[in-house]
């Protein structure tokens, strides 16, 4: 098993200003992860940026490094800077380098998705085989689609399934039939990941995840997702085990085939592990 997305960090208050609880203000390295990994089965990750510094990169690589589980970095890099380029040259060559992402979630369209010198920085992560991590919120979907189609031969990943706002009284319509229409697009696939951070409710437990896989399984196909934690984010709302025991139980009506797709194949496949 692959858990596509987590994160890493030493925490400080000026580094990660965002992080508001207790329970995940504190440091988290990869030691911690293996141990956590190694209890839950899982044997690879793909670590991913939390910061937006090429310091990010320097730290993950190293943890990476010395990880037993780590298997893949999806890094940053100024994408709207003229030297993009040289910039993600500097970490390419590291063959734990895999793919990049920036923090596009909220921004306005004009910050990113629809910025010219940014989609410049997307031709240098395509024209270096890399991936791209698409981080954005429910009501950027549109914008993004739109984005994604004008570099058709990028390969895209969609981060937490484009973080639905989940309520036990109320669904997002919208969600699911933008979702629907993003997920036509055969270059990009998509991570069953940080849905449990985004229940606006004080609980949730597997009926409520349940009507939300269906509509990724449905959408995309058991060989575009892949399994992700958002390990330590996802402590917020729910341990490790109880995340990754509510996706197996829900997927265990699939076929050996298609479980192995989503916890192992897409991203060994996406990512080039």
């Amino acid at each position: 098993m692959i858990d596509a997305h987590h994160h890493l960090w030493n925490y400080t208050d000026a580094e990660f200003g965002w992080i508001e609880s207790d329970t995940i203000r504190r440091d988290f390295r990869a030691p911690e992860l293996d141990t956590l990994l190694t209890e839950n089965g899982v044997s690879g990750a793909v670590a991913v940026q939390a910061r937006t510094s090429l310091e990010e990169n320097d730290f993950l690589l190293a943890e990476a490094a010395t990880s037993q589980t780590i298997k893949a970095v999806v890094g940053w890099v100024d994408l709207k800077s003229p030297e993009a380029g040289a910039q993600i040259d500097q970490y390419a060559g590291n063959p734990l380098f895999k793919g990049l992402r920036e923090i596009t979630q909220g921004a306005p369209d004009q910050d990113f998705l629809d910025h010219p010198d940014f989609h410049r920085g997307i031709r240098e992560i395509t024209a270096r085989g890399l991936s791209y991590d698409v981080l954005i919120f429910q009501d950027q979907i549109a914008s993004a689609t739109r984005f994604i189609d004008q570099h058709p031969n990028q390969r895209f990943v969609l981060d937490h399934a484009a973080k639905p706002e989940i309520r036990t009284a109320a669904y997002p319509d919208t969600w699911e039939s933008q979702l629907r229409e993003m997920a036509k697009r055969d270059h990009l696939v998509c991570k069953i990941s940080g849905l449990v951070t985004e229940v606006r409710d004080a609980s949730w437990d597997n009926a409520l995840m349940a009507r939300y896989f269906d509509v990724l399984l449905d959408a995309f196909g058991p060989d575009r997702l892949m399994f992700g934690s958002d390990w330590p984010v996802s402590l917020l709302a729910s341990s490790y085990t109880r995340w990754k025991d509510c996706v197996t139980q829900h997927l265990s009506q699939l076929s050996q085939d298609e479980q192995s797709a989503i916890f192992t194949k897409t991203a060994t496949r996406f990512y080039q592990l």
